[in-house]
């Protein structure tokens, strides 16, 4: 059993309505189970970012990423953020506006306020490594006063750097390719990493022709060279866009891809250590 609640972001914070935007978050809430004494438990939880270009936000790296934490007891708030014609700064503010709202109602959604992750794919990946650096950046700040770090960041084959890029993404988040120093430190998430920035899982597959797998390596090495932990998982096969790898988010699966899915398991137990979480079975 659990709870599922759709929340339109406009309605508690109604500047997010600006030029027609409309971001909103579906919720997905286990239940705490009084017969087993955990009626006050608080429980960790994970924002999900899907990707799409910043053209859209997919459904397969929606509901099925939600489902995949769920089993492992997480809170999960799906948010579908504004894309084109929306550009920066409109994603980033709809992410830092849902941070605020959990932590200010945590306790209604029972979620532990130092364990609040983020998990972002292809463009979904940008969105979720360009909130993991700049969570308390001015433009932030000036919006919603408090300021909140994630306290894990997951991207799975993320749009990461103006080097190797998925232009299109770019191009549809600022209006136009990276064209200069300033653009290109704004932009490109390596560039951004530094102390603030918080533990990072990386998933991506060699044979992503869309996003190359660069972008994960250039965000792995900017982590090294900052001394923040992380883990990555590059795969050898499997096509851009894969979500959970598996039925749940593929038509067709074969044994490659299905290879793949075994990032799911290496998430969970990388979040299992990090968040201290004493979750058997995986």
């Amino acid at each position: 059993m659990m709870e599922v609640s759709r929340v339109f972001l406009k309605d508690h914070y109604p500047f997010l309505d600006e030029d027609g935007k409309n971001p909103y978050v579906d919720i997905y809430l286990p239940y705490n189970l009084a017969e087993i004494n955990r009626q006050d438990d608080r429980r960790p939880t994970m924002v999900v970012c899907p990707g799409g270009a910043y053209m859209m936000c997919s459904e397969r790296e929606s509901e099925p990423i939600a489902l995949k934490f769920l089993d492992i007891g997480f809170n999960v708030f799906v948010l579908t953020y504004s894309v084109l014609p929306h550009r920066y700064p409109s994603q980033v503010s709809e992410v830092a506006a849902l941070f605020y709202y959990i932590n200010k109602n945590a306790e209604a959604f029972h979620c532990d306020t130092e364990k609040i992750g983020i998990i972002g794919f292809s463009a979904g990946g940008h969105l979720a490594a360009h909130y993991s650096n700049l969570w308390d950046d001015d433009i932030i700040r000036e919006r919603f006063g408090a300021t909140y770090r994630p306290a894990a960041s997951v991207l799975c084959y993320p749009v990461i750097s103006t080097v190797n890029p998925h232009r299109g993404s770019f191009i549809n988040l600022i209006g136009h390719f990276p064209e200069n120093e300033d653009e290109i430190n704004r932009f490109s998430c390596e560039k951004l990493v530094g102390k603030q920035t918080p533990p990072t899982f990386l998933f991506h597959t060699f044979a992503d022709t869309t996003v190359p797998v660069q972008n994960s390596l250039y965000y792995a090495s900017a982590l090294a060279d900052n001394g923040i932990p992380f883990e990555a998982h590059i795969y050898p096969d499997g096509w851009h866009g894969l979500a959970t790898s598996d039925s749940l988010s593929v038509e067709d699966p074969n044994d490659k891809l299905i290879y793949a899915s075994d990032w799911v398991i290496k998430v969970k137990r990388w979040l299992n250590v990090l968040f201290d979480l004493k979750l058997g079975g995986i």
